[in-house]
């Protein structure tokens, strides 16, 4: 019996999970550690049987077209699936498969060190330092000096498992309350679920950690940070898309909002003379939340599971829903009149055609999937 065919877009997903696929699989990988060529990808997936993708890759109709019939599974190395279209997917009748948990603490460490970086102005320091500016300055009293967490209000906006694991650990540093929107209030958690639109005015630094999806799509427009402080610090570690990336680039420029920190963009890789990279009240890194040896190596074990179950035609460990549903209850939440005037156009999705969907794993709130 001839073994199952598996694209793999990357060789630098480890060892132990390529050798994990390789046992039970042939193997079609992309040379290079970077994305590979759209016209090597529709060649090379041509009669394979299983995917396993990165979020630079976009999976689409054509995609799905070029690969043919045998195509039963996509595992995606990450828990966002922006890339994937999950209506083509569904008409083609494959499996999408998926890794949220297990990469909450590392994105959570990385947030609270994008806040830091930003708030206490660190890359800018190290410029001061390098260009002499330091020098210059000695120590003058106004010199760097930046907005600290004690006795501030935070915002998180998407509190689920990463935005629970950040406001955890920014206790330690005493702010005075914490404030979370979203689509639902959370059970045993020590802050305050308000509207957007509260959050936005009441808070001195503002955490975005929700997925990108029909309700959040360019959620943090003009509209969004004119409400905010001008004294607030904006801070996204989910999606680019969830900003409207040429309002954010106006609020720093007319000091609209204080400063921004953003492991996420649009696009990505960000081209290095955009205007985001000169800007010094905006400091940005390079899509680094689950980028810890611990949180790759699980992401890479998962995604390979999830094409072996997909291939032996058993339940996905971690088996993507349609995302319709998340929007579909969302669209209930009595919040959604106030998401629905900071972001615009929205889907008209009602819980009851949500209901008549065909069943699907649903993996709990949007906000757990923003990587």
């Amino acid at each position: 019996m001839s073994r199952p065919k598996v694209y793999v877009s990357r060789p630098d997903i480890g060892q132990a999970a390529l050798e994990m696929l390789g046992n039970k699989c042939d193997l079609i990988i992309w040379p290079n550690e970077s994305p590979a060529p759209r016209s090597f990808l529709l060649e090379k997936v041509k009669g394979v049987d299983g995917i396993c993708c990165m979020i630079t890759d976009n999976i689409d109709a054509e995609l799905l077209e070029a690969a043919g019939p045998n195509l039963k599974v996509i595992g995606t190395m990450s828990v966002g699936y922006d890339h994937v279209d999950i209506e083509a997917m569904k008409s083609a009748g494959v499996k999408l498969g998926n890794t949220p948990g297990v990469l909450t603490d590392a994105t959570a460490e990385l947030t609270v060190a994008l806040l830091l970086a930003t708030s206490r102005r660190l890359f800018e320091g190290r410029e001061e330092l390098l260009n002499g500016g330091w020098a210059k300055s000695a120590w003058g009293p106004g010199f760097l000096c930046g907005q600290g967490l004690a006795g501030s209000t935070v915002g998180i906006y998407g509190l689920g498992r990463i935005g629970q694991a950040v406001m955890e650990r920014l206790v330690p540093f005493r702010p005075a309350k914490f404030l979370y929107s979203g689509r639902s209030k959370k059970d045993n958690v020590s802050a305050e679920f308000v509207d957007l639109a509260t959050l936005l005015r009441e808070s001195d630094f503002v955490i975005v950690t929700c997925a990108l999806n029909a309700e959040t799509k360019e959620m943090f427009n003009a509209n969004a940070f004119n409400l905010m402080k001008p004294t607030a610090i904006f801070v996204n570690s989910s999606r680019g898309g969830v900003v409207q990336q040429d309002d954010l680039i106006a609020a720093l420029k007319s000091n609209t909002i204080l400063a921004a920190g953003l492991d996420v963009m649009t696009p990505e890789p960000l081209p290095t003379d955009h205007e985001l990279t000169k800007l010094k009240n905006c400091v940005i890194i390079p899509h680094m939340g689950s980028a810890t040896v611990q949180s790759r190596t699980l992401m890479a074990t998962m995604t390979v599971r999830n094409i072996l179950a997909g291939l032996e035609g058993t339940p996905l460990p971690s088996q993507v829903g349609l995302m319709v549903v998340a929007i579909a209850i969302a669209s209930t939440n009595k919040e959604e009149p106030q998401r629905r005037l900071l972001s615009g156009k929205r889907e008209n999705v009602t819980k009851s055609s949500a209901e008549s969907l065909p069943e699907s794993t649903y993996l709990g709130d949007t906000a757990d999937l923003d990587r």
